[in-house]
C-alpha cells in the first residue's frame, strides 16, 4: 500500500507571534532536531571517547554548545550574567588553562541532553515574548554591538559547525572502540 504522505520542507512561523521571529525560532529548532538525530543511539562510551591531539570529546562538545548558548543569551540578549541556578548547570570552566575547551567526561548522555533542553527552553521562553522592535535592537557592548536577531543566527551557525565535528568524532569513536 502507497503512502501518500511527504516530507514537509517549509519554514513556519508559529513560534512567535511575529512571523519574523518565528522563523528564526523555527530555524534554530529545526538545527536542534538535525543535532538530535546525530546523537541518536549514542553509548557512553563514544560519548566520553578521548581523540588525541587535544581534541574535545562529545561531552565536551554538548557542554560547550549548551554554555554558549547559555552566554550569549544572557549576555548579550538579557544584558545580565546568568542566574545562580543557570550558572549551576555549567560547574566546569568553558577552557583549561592553555585556552583549549575544559574536557568533559563521565557525565550521563541524559545530563547533557537535560542542560540542553533546559538552556534552549529558557532561549525559547525570551525570544517567544519579544517584539520585533526589542529582537532588532541592538546591545552596545565593550566589545561589539549585537542584536538579539544575530545571535540566533550565530547560535545556528555555531551549533551545525559542533554538529559536524560530532559526526566526525562519533566516526572516529565507533571505528576505534570496534577495534
Amino acid at each position: 500500500m502507497a503512502s501518500n504522505s511527504k516530507e514537509q520542507l517549509v519554514v513556519d512561523s508559529y513560534l512567535n507571534k511575529e512571523p519574523a521571529i518565528g522563523r528564526w525560532l523555527w530555524a534554530l529548532q529545526d538545527a536542534r532536531q538535525r543535532t538530535m538525530r546525530t546523537l541518536s543511539g549514542l553509548s557512553q562510551a563514544i560519548i566520553d571517547w578521548l581523540p588525541g591531539d587535544n581534541e574535545s570529546c562529545i561531552g565536551t562538545v554538548l557542554y560547550h554548545i549548551a554554555d554558549i548558548e547559555a552566554d550569549w543569551l544572557y549576555v548579550e540578549v538579557l544584558e545580565s550574567p546568568l542566574t545562580p541556578d543557570i550558572a549551576a548547570l555549567f560547574p566546569f570552566s568553558t577552557r583549561d588553562e592553555q585556552g583549549d575547551l575544559t574536557q568533559v567526561r563521565g557525565v550521563s548522555f541524559e545530563q547533557h541532553l537535560n542542560r540542553l533542553a533546559i538552556v534552549r527552553d529558557l532561549l525559547l521562553d525570551v525570544y517567544q515574548g519579544m517584539e520585533l522592535q526589542d529582537f532588532r535592537r541592538v546591545r552596545y557592548l565593550a566589545q561589539y554591538d549585537v542584536t538579539p536577531e544575530w545571535v540566533i543566527h550565530h547560535l545556528m551557525q555555531h551549533e551545525a559547525e559542533h554538529r559536524s565535528q560530532i559526526n566526525g568524532l562519533r566516526a572516529r569513536a565507533e571505528h576505534s572502540l570496534v577495534k
